[in-house]
């Protein structure tokens, strides 16, 4: 079985390759596979309080999540956004989006948590606690449903 070893990292830290390597995933799937049409370069990326985390292998970035920083809540009390969850086709199947998610709960997972899923994939968040909330919203063309995780006691 591949690595499945998690590099996270603030933007500060990101190489150019690695840079690359996560974009291009992001627009292998968002954009050529799922034919989202909005942007994909928000800005968010940069942002100090940002986190990237992803797991590589020797085609580059298998998959991806970006841990967001709210000044304000979005939902009840949480700040902490997780989006941009992406694993690349060749690697779909093998858990990486849950060794990620596993490890940005482990970082931050005493604090909120919320995230627009992919309707078909809550059930993916529900293993890790998160809670549906509102009802279902078109975003990217995608339907998403909203998800809350309460913070959790060490």
């Amino acid at each position: 079985m591949p690595d499945s070893s998690v590099v996270a990292k603030p933007w500060s830290e990101l190489t150019t390759s690695e840079l690359y390597s996560i974009l291009k995933l992001r627009t292998d799937v968002f954009f050529v596979e799922q034919k989202v049409d909005e942007t994909e370069l928000d800005d968010r990326d940069q942002e100090p309080g940002t986190m990237h985390y992803w797991i590589e292998d020797a085609a580059g970035c298998a998959a991806y999540i970006r841990l967001l920083v709210n000044e304000e809540p979005e939902h009840l009390d949480a700040r902490r956004i997780i989006g941009r969850v992406v694993v690349r086709a060749d690697r779909r199947g093998e858990g990486l989006a849950q060794v990620l998610l596993a490890r940005a709960l482990d970082d931050f997972g005493h604090e909120p948590f919320l995230l627009h899923a992919q309707q078909y994939v809550a059930p993916l968040y529900a293993k890790f606690g998160f809670v549906e909330f509102g009802e279902p919203f078109d975003e990217a063309t995608i339907m998403h449903i909203g998800m809350y995780r309460a913070a959790q006691v060490r």
